[in-house]
């Protein structure tokens, strides 16, 4: 999914765009590669090191699919961790020095350093963890734009390089909300393992009935900022409306219902894969502005 949004960005939402209005952007097919390979190997990292981390908790909430100490061992866990990161991080320190913004650098290790530091100590803070992974999942929206548009501001097309950073930035936003509900309900449905590993997490401080009841007004979030953002922006567009009301948000009130009454770990991995739903319908939408915006 991280591939496809980052390709959507690129292909449906700036290049179509470049000939119509001042939209300028600066990567070529090769840097955007770069870009791409370079995320997708820093996340790879970030999974491995938390797969590495959960080991004791998946034991207990998913036995079937542990894979370090079964398919692989943790030596060679660590071994292709630290070489995802070191290319991913090598590709991002070329890529902006590529566009002329070397300080861009730091955004790649700070992000390797968050999903490290998320592993081994913030997923066991209450919220803190579900928000930290929440924004890098918006960063990696984000990061397509901060490529693409920044480096190539200028007085002339200063207003529509904003205009697109903008509708990122709503992404970014729904990514976001939407994750974050997703890592709460996920932590509602891993309550046993990270009880008996002494994390600290919403369902184990609250309750699973009282998280249940915070999801259900968390949800409520991305439903009406999605119909605040078709209402506000897209409202003269007929295909924007009937998408977001068959594919975001019926899906979204669908899920506030199920949330508010969930209370086996089945019902909670059903949610689960409705948002990742969501959200794949969500990014998908933007292969409608090309069609759309003509």
């Amino acid at each position: 999914m991280l591939a496809l949004v980052q390709l959507l960005i690129k292909y449906a939402l700036f290049e179509p765009f470049l000939k119509t209005t001042e939209l300028t952007i600066t990567l070529n097919g090769f840097g955007f590669g770069l870009l791409l390979l370079s995320t997708l190997c820093i996340a790879a990292a970030g999974n491995i090191i938390n797969d590495i981390y959960d080991v004791e908790t998946d034991l207990v909430n998913r036995p079937s699919k542990v894979i370090i100490g079964k398919r692989l061992s943790e030596k060679t866990a660590y071994t292709l961790y630290i070489i995802f990161n070191v290319i991913g991080v090598l590709l991002g320190f070329y890529l902006s020095n590529l566009v002329g913004r070397s300080g861009f650098f730091a955004i790649f290790v700070i992000i390797s350093a968050l999903l490290y530091v998320y592993a081994s100590y913030l997923k066991r803070m209450l919220l803190l963890g579900n928000i930290v992974i929440s924004i890098l999942v918006g960063l990696s929206l984000l990061i397509v734009g901060i490529f693409e548009l920044i480096p190539a501001i200028t007085a002339q097309n200063q207003v529509t390089q904003l205009t697109f950073f903008k509708i990122l930035f709503d992404y970014a936003l729904f990514a976001f909300l939407i994750n974050l509900v997703r890592e709460i309900i996920k932590d509602l449905e891993d309550i046993d393992g990270d009880y008996k590993m002494g994390m600290h997490t919403l369902p184990i401080a609250i309750g699973r009935e009282r998280t249940s009841q915070v999801v259900f007004f968390l949800i409520l979030l991305p439903l009406f900022g999605s119909i605040y953002y078709v209402g506000n922006y897209l409202l003269n567009y007929e295909l924007f409306i009937g998408y977001f009301a068959v594919m975001v948000v019926v899906p979204l009130i669908y899920i506030s219902i199920k949330s508010f009454n969930a209370k086996t770990k089945k019902q909670y991995h059903h949610i689960s894969n409705m948002l990742k739903l969501v959200m794949l319908f969500g990014v998908l939408s933007l292969l409608l502005y090309p069609i759309v915006l003509k």
